[in-house]
This record gives structure tokens, sequence and C-alpha cells, in this order.
């Protein structure tokens, strides 16, 4: 199996890392940019078709499907959805906006999205076929109240269209990894032609060839057939690049905020130390010990310690919902990265205050008296 592994961009749900075993174990995901602007559109449907069975030809490919546009890829279409009672199908009217994919048999397994209840599609859901779709649960929450009840329950389009709904699917990320459930609706390619098509392959060949073998059936079939390909791990570069820029720019500022923390701290206990030399010697030369003398030196440096780390918690705690939106899946509120962060400071805080009120404790205590 090659190493390059892609993610069914549908999948990255609240586990990535289940996400990534189970495309690991399916084998790589390539899509394929199909345009099809150039032909009529009784001979789309059938052209793609053929697209399809000639893909399931080729060794190690497990499944093939098509999609208009894959989820997180480019800016899914959106469509306004009325409840079937609804008889003025004005925007104002409508109950939700949901996302909206064309796709062909057999895409959720190739995508590894998980049916929840219901039937897929077939190739018979035509043209000459009712009007049926698959939704995801969010958008049977929003017009069904739940999903329990979904299943061949009706609702409108804004062109009037009344669509069945045959199946649920599992929620997944359309627009953004950062975004909150989202109502997605899926509706049969057969009944939605489309020329703009991706062509998405799973298999566990090795990448190179399976792009090679790829190239060839699509040159068997039309020789001027425009075609890009790109394995979804690709893809997810794109829609990943946001949160890393953010992920790389905090922790920069992180790194520079701790060492300006550090300095400081340092500075103040030098000084602070400096200035309470006599006070230091005195308390030796009275027969202090070193622990009571170092309580003497760090305690107003660990009270600035607690006081910063404490404020910091809850700062952090109160940026949560701004920094999931900046960054996928980051949230303050893990208890490890909060004990992880608050410990690493104080550690970092004694240390920088360690360093003077050992220095003052190594000189004589006569020493330190002379001089002042």
């Amino acid at each position: 199996m090659s190493e390059s592994i892609a993610l069914s961009l549908e999948d990255m749900l609240a586990d990535p890392d289940a996400a990534l075993g189970r495309a690991r174990k399916a084998g790589a995901v390539v899509d394929t940019d199909l345009g099809m602007a150039g032909y009529p559109s009784d001979a789309m449907s059938p052209m793609q078709k053929r697209m399809i069975d000639a893909m399931e030809t080729i060794p190690g490919v497990t499944s093939v499907a098509l999609v208009d546009w894959p989820p997180l890829t480019a800016a899914a279409q959106g469509a306004r959805v009325f409840t079937d009672e609804t008889a003025d199908l004005r925007p104002g009217n409508a109950v939700a906006t949901a996302d909206r994919f064309k796709i062909s048999p057999d895409y959720f397994r190739t995508a590894d999205t998980a049916l929840l209840s219901g039937r897929n599609f077939t190739w018979h859901d035509d043209k000459d076929a009712p009007r049926v779709a698959v939704i995801n649960q969010e958008f049977a929450r929003k017009i069904f109240g739940s999903a329990n009840n979904a299943i061949g329950r009706y609702y409108k389009l804004g062109d009037g269209s009344r669509i069945q709904v045959v199946g649920i699917v599992e929620d997944g990320k359309y627009e953004k990894l950062t975004e909150d459930p989202q109502p997605a609706m899926f509706l049969p390619i057969l009944q939605s032609p489309t020329s703009e098509t991706w062509l998405v392959v799973r298999s566990n060949a090795d990448l190179q060839h399976l792009n090679a073998a790829i190239n060839s059936k699509l040159h068997d079939l039309d020789a001027g057939l425009p075609a890009f390909m790109q394995t979804w791990n690709h893809a997810m570069d794109f829609a990943l690049f946001p949160s890393r820029v953010a992920a790389v720019s905090l922790g920069l500022l992180g790194t520079m905020g701790a060492m300006l923390s550090v300095t400081g701290i340092f500075g103040m206990a030098a000084y602070s130390v400096s200035k309470r030399l006599k006070e230091l010697g005195i308390r030796m030369a009275l027969g202090a010990q070193r622990k009571e003398v170092l309580q003497a030196a760090l305690g107003r440096a660990f009270r600035l310690l607690a006081f910063g780390s404490t404020a910091g918690l809850l700062l952090g705690i109160l940026a949560s919902r701004v920094l999931a939106l900046i960054v996928y899946q980051a949230t303050p509120r893990d208890p490890f990265v909060l004990a992880g962060v608050v410990l690493a400071m104080l550690l970092l805080g004694l240390l920088a205050t360690w360093i003077p009120a050992q220095r003052a404790l190594s000189v004589d205590p006569m020493v330190l008296l002379r001089e002042e």
C-alpha cells in the first residue's frame, strides 16, 4: 500500500485518529476532476457510468463513485429547504439552508461515510424515478425534528421540487473544519445531471500505478477529456492550511511570550535579591536555614507566578470559542493541556527565580555584610 494515504473528507469528525485508521485500512482515495462541458445533456450520464465501470476494472480498486464537488475542496452549493406543508416558497419561509451534493451510487462507501438508516441510491434513481435524497443527521433534526421519523418524509426545494428522504448518513464537515454541524442533502446525480464532476476512486494499490491506470482508462474512453487528479490527503491541505498557519503562529507567539515572561521574572527576581542582600546576609549570619532564606527570596516571585498562572488559566478558558474558530479541534478545556501549560510556566518561572536566589546563597554572609 502506498504511504500517501488519503482521508475521507466527510470523516474528519470528532475523532480524526479513528478516521485516519479507517482510511489506512481502506486504502488510498484519489479524486479526479472531470470537465464534461462538451457533452450533450443526454450523453453525460451514460459517459459517467462508463467511466465508473472502467475504473472498477483497475486492479486494487475497491469502490468508485461520482460527486459534483467533494466536501471541503470548494464552497458547497447551498439550497433553501421548505417543509412539505409550505405552499408559499418565498425565501423567508425556508426553514433551513442546506449544503447540496450530487452523487452516484456507492459514493458513501467510497467516501467512508456511514449510512445510519434507510437505503443508498441505485442506478434506478434516474430522471424517470421519483425524486429522492439522502440527508445527514443535522438536516433531519432541523427539518423533521429528529432522525427517527425522517425516513419516508418529504421536503421541498425553492423550485417546488418535492423530495422524499430515503436514507440518513452521519454528519460531516462540508465547508470548513471548524464549522458547527450543518444540514446537508445528497441527491442522485442521474436526477440532477452536471457537467462538472469528480470521480472518486478508493484503492489499496500504489498511487503512482493507480494514477497511471486512471489516466489510461480515461484516455481510452475519451482522449480529449480534461482531468485533474489528486489524493484526498492532498486535497485536505487546502482545508487545513488556515488551521496550520494559525497553529504555527500561535505557537511562535506563545514561545515568544514564554521567553519574555521568563526573562521578566528572572530580572525581577535578580533585582529583588540584589536589593535584599543585606537582609539575606543577616538571616544567614543569625543561623537561618537555607529553606527559610529561599522562602524569603522567592516568596514574592512565587506569588506573582501563582497569580499570573491563575489569570492565564481563566483567560484561556474564556477565549476557548475564539480559539476553536481558528484551530481545528483545539480547546483549552482539555485538562492535560491546562495542567501541562500551567506546570511548564511554573517550572520556568521557578527556574528563573531559583538562579538569582542560589547565587545569593552561595556567597559568604560576612562578605555580603561587608559589601553593604
